[in-house]
């Protein structure tokens, strides 16, 4: 039997995956690219063959990443929503959670993934992703009585995406969230919050 460097079989197969995880993460944000699992391997300081163990190919790695990351950027999107100072606020808060994530780098994971083999499933899983994300928009602006609150978040969501292609262009975060202000403070204001 292999050694093992946790109290469980189980546990030490989790702590190598989270050290496999956290290296391909490392390594795309470092490079914009999918990382190669031997590339992978040797960041976390396994053998090339161990990486196999866990991941059978590259779009194996990058799917396990997006699972490994959505929660936690809904739990954060989710946890800026609920610390807005008003409801109203939280508009804005959403917008800005999601630019921040993407500035660092989470975004990065389902982009190579999508780059290193389009394909309908993943488009399918992109497009569900994306609509449980926009559901504590949605709560939102529904108990804000806007008229149309799905549509509405489509048009917060629109300005969220503009944002982080300024950050693309080299717009240090700072301006695009000063950015965001701008562009979803009228609203916010509208709605009854500070919009700041």
């Amino acid at each position: 039997m292999p050694r093992i460097s946790q109290p469980t079989v189980a546990e030490h197969r989790a702590a190598r995956e989270r050290s496999l995880l956290d290296a391909a993460h490392d390594l795309l944000l470092e490079t914009g690219e999918a990382p190669s699992l031997s590339a992978v391997a040797e960041r976390a300081g396994l053998a090339r063959t161990s990486t196999y163990q866990y991941f059978g190919s590259k779009q194996e790695l990058l799917q396990a990443m997006v699972r490994d990351i959505y929660p936690r950027w809904v739990e954060r999107v989710t946890g800026a929503v609920a610390a807005a100072p008003t409801v109203a606020d939280s508009v804005l808060a959403y917008a800005v959670a999601n630019v921040e994530l993407v500035a660092e780098g989470a975004h990065a994971v389902g982009t190579a993934l999508a780059a290193l083999e389009p394909s309908e499933a993943i488009d399918q899983q992109a497009v569900r992703m994306h609509r449980d994300l926009q559901e504590p928009l949605i709560q939102t602006l529904t108990e804000l009585g806007v008229e149309s609150p799905e549509a509405t978040a489509e048009l917060v969501n629109a300005v969220v995406h503009a944002a982080t292609l300024q950050l693309e262009t080299g717009l240090d975060l700072d301006q695009v969230r000063n950015l965001l202000a701008t562009m979803l403070g009228p609203l916010v204001r509208e709605l009854g919050g500070r919009g700041q």
